[in-house]
């Protein structure tokens, strides 16, 4: 028998090196995978569909919407955004640790809905990091980089609700940091003395 996985959902403004930060933890860790969301954005250079997303188009994401199929979903900058609920069940109840990238609307979504998800909130070291950060990726004109410099304040103020608070001044750091909430969640007695379900009964017999 197997532990139920734990389900995290990590929240921070664009650009604050969150995809990066989770690519290197899945890359390191056995039973750790992140849900990729659907969204009716349209595909960047580079990002591959099923991978970096499902892409969908507007009247394939309502259908979904209108079947109850998504745990959370948000509307980010014009976009639609969600995630599969019955994928993510799944993976829990196999054992396998989830988790999604997504705003702190989804957060809140998510959270509610499971209350035992642990809420991790990446921040950036400073405004005018941020702004070179995302000035950096060479993808948006200086209008859409503004409009996300303020979205970002607002999102940033959210903060509070995350379990987790991870400032990404340094990467490496950052992602020692990100490790220490996997590992302590895999460290639970409720997990572990279902993980360790034989060794207990051989001590205590």
């Amino acid at each position: 028998m197997s532990s139920t996985g734990t389900l995290f959902t990590v929240s921070a403004p664009s650009g604050a090196g969150k995809t990066s930060l989770v690519n290197a933890l899945i890359r390191n860790n056995r039973d750790l995978r992140v849900s990729v969301s659907h969204t009716t954005r349209a595909r960047r250079p580079g990002e591959t569909d099923g991978i970096d997303y499902h892409f969908v188009d507007a009247a394939t994401f309502q259908a979904m919407l209108g079947r109850a199929e998504f745990l959370e979903h948000a509307q980010v900058f014009g976009n639609l955004y969600g995630t599969s609920q019955q994928w993510v069940e799944q993976q829990l109840d196999a054992g396998i640790d989830v988790i999604l990238e997504i705003d702190w609307q989804g957060a809140q979504q998510v959270k509610r809905l499971m209350p035992l998800t642990q809420a991790i909130f990446i921040l950036p070291p400073s405004r005018a990091t941020l702004k070179q950060r995302l000035t950096a990726r060479g993808q948006d004109d200086s209008s859409i980089i503004a409009a996300r410099m303020a979205e970002a304040v607002e999102e940033m103020s959210h903060y509070v609700e995350g379990d987790y608070l991870v400032v990404n001044r340094d990467f490496d750091k950052a992602l020692a940091e990100l490790q220490a909430i996997i590992s302590s969640q895999r460290l639970r007695t409720s997990r572990q003395q279902v993980e360790l379900a034989q060794l207990l009964q051989d001590l205590l017999s």
